[in-house]
C-alpha cells in the first residue's frame, strides 16, 4: 500500500469534477445559514456526521471488496432526494473516468459496464481506493474529508472568506474526521456477515430539500 495514493485521491486537483459542486454550500449561503467562519464550521460539522458518515461507510465497504452493485443500491436508498441522486451519479461517472485512467482495474471496469450512467460517487471512490491499494479505513478518510473539503472551498468563493480561515476550519475538524472514518470502517467490516443494513444511514433532510431548490435555480455558480 502506498499512502501517497491517498494524497492523490484526496487532492482537490484530482480531475474528478468535485470543483464544480459545493455540497449544498451555495444554497446555505443564499439562505443566510452560512455567513461567516463560525457558521461554516457548524455546516461542515453537520454535513460530516450525516452525509459524510454515510458516504464514508459506503466507501469503506467498497474498498473492502463488497459487491459494488449492491452498495450502489444501498446508496440509492440512503439518498431520498432525486437531485442528490443525480449529482452523486454524475460525480461517480466523472470519478470513474479519472480512476480508470489512473489505476486501471477489473473492478472499475465491471462497475462502469454495469452502471454506464454512473454509480454513486462514494461507491466509485471505494472501488478506486481498492484499485489504488488503499485500506478501507483510508478510503473512509478520503470520503469524510471530501464531505467537508468541498463545501469549505466553495464558501471561500461564495463569501470571499479568507482561505486561511476556511483551512483552519478543516484543521479543527480533523479529530472528528478521524472519528467518523473509524466508525464507517467498523461498520463496513460487518457488512459481509450482516449485510448493507449495518452501514450508516444518517439523514440530513435540509440538504435534501435545499438540493431540490438549488437544482431549479436558473443562475448558479455551482452545479450543486
Amino acid at each position: 500500500m502506498s499512502r501517497t495514493a491517498l494524497l492523490v485521491l484526496a487532492d482537490g486537483r484530482f480531475p474528478a469534477g468535485g470543483h464544480a459542486h459545493s455540497g449544498g454550500m451555495e444554497a446555505a449561503v443564499a439562505s443566510g445559514r452560512v455567513h461567516d467562519t463560525a457558521s461554516l464550521e457548524a455546516f461542515c460539522r453537520g454535513r460530516l456526521y450525516t452525509a459524510g458518515l454515510v458516504a464514508a461507510g459506503l466507501t469503506a465497504a467498497a474498498a473492502d471488496g463488497y459487491d459494488a452493485l449492491a452498495l450502489d443500491e444501498a446508496a440509492d436508498t440512503r439518498t431520498p432526494g432525486a437531485a442528490l441522486r443525480r449529482i452523486a451519479r454524475r460525480l461517480g461517472r466523472q470519478l470513474m473516468r479519472a480512476a480508470r485512467a489512473t489505476w486501471p482495474s477489473a473492478d472499475l471496469d465491471h462497475l462502469a459496464r454495469h452502471r454506464p450512467q454512473g454509480a454513486h460517487q462514494p461507491v466509485v471512490l471505494g472501488v478506486t481506493a481498492r484499485a489504488a491499494g488503499l485500506t478501507p479505513l483510508d478510503a473512509a478518510r478520503a470520503a469524510a474529508y471530501d464531505s467537508v473539503g468541498g463545501p469549505a472551498t466553495a464558501a471561500v468563493r461564495l463569501l470571499s472568506l479568507d482561505p486561511l480561515d476556511a483551512t483552519a476550519v478543516l484543521a479543527r475538524l480533523a479529530g472528528e474526521l478521524d472519528t467518523v472514518a473509524d466508525a464507517a470502517d467498523a461498520a463496513a467490516r460487518r457488512v459481509t456477515a450482516e449485510g448493507v443494513g449495518v452501514l450508516p444511514a444518517a439523514s440530513a433532510p435540509l440538504l435534501d430539500i435545499t438540493s431540490e431548490q438549488h437544482a431549479a435555480w436558473t443562475v448558479r455558480l455551482f452545479a450543486s
